[in-house]
């Protein structure tokens, strides 16, 4: 049997997520050149693409089990061509990473989806989907 919760403690878990990592989180963008980084503590090993500072309540509040993003996720203008490949999630300074995950196009699975990878320089860089979900 599949681990289970109850849609009140995976809510409660999801809403957890956004308040430790706090407001105004900052996003990046990474093109990948030597492999993905282990874990979110080890050295960076891309280049970064684009710098998102995220809305300061960047989250939708949890509903059945699920958080997705809200407000426009959006760099007006990407800092380096290249390839989208992997995102960090920073607190606010910046610099604490909290999470990472796999980029890809919209609809292709990734944990954080664009509506263009293949990203140029001053090339406006959108989030199109961003969601946690918790089994319930």
């Amino acid at each position: 049997m599949a681990v289970q919760l109850q849609v009140a403690l995976a809510n409660t878990l999801l809403d957890t997520y956004e308040s430790t990592i706090g407001v105004s989180a900052i996003l990046k963008i990474y093109n990948l050149t030597a492999g993905a980084p282990a874990n979110c503590a080890a050295a960076i090993t891309g280049t970064v693409l684009a710098t998102l500072n995220l809305p300061s309540d960047w989250m939708a509040a949890a509903a059945s089990g699920s958080k997705a993003k809200t407000g426009t996720w959006e760099d007006a203008s990407a800092d380096v061509a290249g390839v989208a490949d992997f995102y960090r999630l920073f607190k606010s300074d910046g610099t604490t990473c909290m999470e990472q995950g796999t980029v890809t196009l919209t609809g292709a699975g990734g944990d954080m989806t664009l509506d263009n990878t293949n990203i140029t320089v001053t090339q406006q860089v959108i989030v199109t989907g961003f969601t946690k979900t918790l089994p319930v």
